[in-house]
């Protein structure tokens, strides 16, 4: 499913590919740094939205929907906190896997660490979390970034699983237990 990520690459990519065409280099090459710079915010952006809404999605489903305990969640864990929810430079989510106590952070890392795609997935994630908070606090029109637009780009794509894993085991443990036998 594309998201409002993938058609501002595209439409960009267009007018890149224009100016390559055109044989316009230093506008394709001015085109590529603001582009990839526009990529880095808005998937960055992207994903600490999608993030807090699984957050609240998970503290609703979880409090069998307590108003009470989602306005908790909201105020102190969500508004102007997701990046202390993330060791970016870490290279891995175990400080966010751990929010949620330590048989969930086991049961996310033992399937991380069995899944290398899943590995470098969350490691795409951190790498545009660390990229835009780099960005942002060191002069941001001044910050050079050392990968090209296509690069961000598929950082983003390959990054989207992990998302997609969060989403699932968050859905899974806050399920209600199914029938015994």
């Amino acid at each position: 499913m594309d998201t409002i990520i993938d058609a501002l690459y595209r439409q960009n990519q267009d007018a890149l590919d224009l100016a390559i065409r055109a044989e316009e280099v230093s506008i394709a090459s001015d085109l590529d740094s603001k582009l990839k710079k526009h990529l880095i915010v808005a998937a960055a952006s992207y994903f600490e939205s999608e993030v807090c809404s699984m957050v609240e999605r998970f503290a609703g489903s979880a409090s069998n929907g307590n108003p009470a305990i989602i306005a908790l969640i909201k105020k102190k864990v969500l508004d102007r906190q997701y990046h202390t929810m993330f060791v970016w430079d870490s290279r891995n989510a175990n400080s966010f896997f751990s929010m949620f106590g330590e048989p969930f952070n086991a049961w996310c890392r033992l399937a991380v660490k069995g899944d290398s795609a899943l590995e470098d997935a969350m490691i795409a994630f951190l790498e545009l979390g660390e990229m835009r908070n780099q960005m942002v606090h060191r002069n941001f029109a001044n910050h050079a970034i050392d990968k090209t637009s296509e690069e961000v780009f598929h950082l983003y794509q390959k990054a989207r699983a992990f998302l997609k894993f969060v989403q699932e085991k968050l859905q899974e443990v806050s399920a209600p237990p199914g029938p015994t036998a």
